[in-house]
């Protein structure tokens, strides 16, 4: 009997899925289990290249985004638990069998995994250490309501029952995050396993890792508009970085509300102000800068305007995402 189902969204993956599949094939476990890749629409050999492995189930379909493959690749499995990895991550040889064990608890509903990679640059080796920190986050809880799809699993039946990922983030974007928010949110019990691991490529430019939190903090809204009890928090985002995008939001609104009345402004109480803002929002960096002291000293003085870039990244993006939803919408 099939216990598990591997499934994986493929678009234009020909060069990153061969490492993938391998990985998935050489697991160490007795337990059954098969492997579905998606085709989302794919305009390279994704497909020719998947069809050369026997034990994979190839599904095609025309582009969509991952919710809807991932969606789709659920509704064809037939195992009981259905384990989610992306195409671009590397499966350590334990990674199915660490992810599988605890779901001999029946009450256990969903598990989430963890990242590591083995990059060099500095904007790579500064996502992996932003991860463990948010794994320590995870860690303090006994459940867990965040569960991102590079390393996730859930029982089937209530995958399904629960609606799947919302077709609307037509890309890979927070569609994991308002799945396992609404998974939580029906009272289901989630938790993290930080020894289910799978290595990554991580953004390895500024440039795209600004572009990365933008996107995250545009889809964002979408994901607490439909589960709003989460905009207090969550089990997986650090304290210092909501305080970091509550204070850009406050800064950017005082700033704006200010220009009307700028030559009528002392200066002096201005430029204070401003001093005590930004003096804040650097002992907000605190935590993480150290940690990358500790675990990566050559990263240490990058550290802050790494942590600086991300808080605009998704702040800007939360801010585009609010005047589409609500501005934009209510003039349409």
């Amino acid at each position: 009997m099939i216990q598990a189902s591997i499934i994986i969204p493929a678009y234009n993956a020909a060069n990153r899925i061969p490492a993938c599949l391998n990985s998935l094939l050489a697991q160490k476990t007795v337990r059954e289990y098969e492997i579905i890749v998606v085709d989302d629409g794919s305009t390279d050999n994704t497909a020719e290249i998947v069809k050369q492995y026997d034990r994979v189930r190839l599904l095609t379909q025309s582009n969509a985004g991952p919710a809807s493959a991932r969606n789709y690749g659920v509704n064809e499995a037939v195992g009981e638990v259905v384990l989610f990895i992306d195409d671009d991550c590397i499966a350590a040889p334990d990674w199915s069998e660490c992810m599988l064990a605890p779901f001999d608890d029946p009450e256990l509903v969903g598990a989430k995994g963890a990242y590591l990679t083995n990059q060099k640059e500095l904007i790579a080796r500064f996502v992996q250490i932003e991860y463990e920190e948010k794994y320590d986050v995870l860690a303090k809880h006994q459940y867990i309501d965040f569960i991102d799809t590079y390393s996730a699993a859930f029982r089937r039946r209530e995958f399904l029952n629960a609606g799947g990922y919302d077709t609307r983030f037509s890309t890979a974007s927070t569609e994991d995050q308002e799945f396992s928010f609404r998974m939580a949110n029906r009272g289901h019990k989630m938790i993290f396993i930080p020894d289910a691991k799978v290595w990554h490529t991580h953004v390895n430019t500024i440039s795209g890792y600004i572009r990365k939190k933008y996107k995250i903090g545009y889809w964002k809204v979408l994901t607490l508009i439909k589960n709003p009890n989460k905009i207090s928090g969550d089990s997986h985002t650090p304290t210092s970085l909501k305080i970091q995008i509550a204070a850009l939001f406050l800064f950017i609104g005082a700033f704006l509300f200010s220009i009307p009345f700028f030559m009528i402004i002392d200066v002096r109480i201005f430029a204070m102000l401003l001093l005590i803002g930004i003096t804040a929002f650097l002992f907000t960096t605190l935590p993480l800068t150290l940690r990358c002291f500790f675990r990566d000293p050559h990263l240490f003085p990058a550290a802050p305007l790494f942590i600086t870039l991300r808080a605009i990244g998704l702040t800007t993006g939360l801010a585009k995402g609010i005047f589409d939803r609500f501005i934009l919408k209510r003039n349409s």
